[in-house]
């Protein structure tokens, strides 16, 4: 065939042979994950278990639909900080009125609610909409190793 030939656009496909699966109520199924934060990193932990509730680990990772998995955080008082961040990072909640700011140090956070430390730093990696509020209500952390979930048969989640 010669390269500046004319194409019969009567030939040419004028629709699509395949159509894309998007994730939606109907065709997904969440999984539920355990993940212990025992001498896991801060920051390297919390955006693995933001790409869980996000569901990007899928193949059929859909953007504008919340197909994530829910995720269980163990022992997350026994969380790692690198350098010297446990002493001189700052937690800031401000009330919106004079005065009304409060700062608290890592190491003391870490000693009074060790939870909200996961929590602050996955929130923060999701989207800023209704539905990254409801990713996030699929994150459950707590300190210790037990939990109230055994029921959903959790699976152990590996990094």
């Amino acid at each position: 065939m010669h390269p500046f030939k004319k194409i019969n656009k009567n030939k040419i496909m004028r629709h699509l042979s395949f159509k894309t699966q998007f994730a939606n109520k109907q065709n997904y199924k969440p999984e539920w994950f355990i993940i212990d934060a025992e001498n896991q990193t801060v920051g390297r932990m919390c955006t693995r278990i933001a790409s869980v509730l996000r569901g990007k680990h899928k193949p059929t990772y859909t953007p504008h639909s919340d197909a994530g998995d829910f995720v269980i955080v163990i022992n997350a008082d026994k969380i790692k900080f690198t350098g010297n961040k446990l002493d001189q990072k700052v937690y800031i909640n401000f009330s919106g009125y004079p005065g009304g700011k409060k700062e608290e140090l890592a190491k003391n956070l870490l000693v009074r609610h060790p939870e909200m430390i996961i929590e602050r730093a996955v929130k923060g990696m999701l989207p800023k909409n209704r539905l990254g509020r409801a990713m996030f209500k699929k994150l459950f952390v707590y300190a210790g190793a037990n939990h109230p979930h055994q029921a959903q048969k959790p699976a152990e989640f590996t990094f």
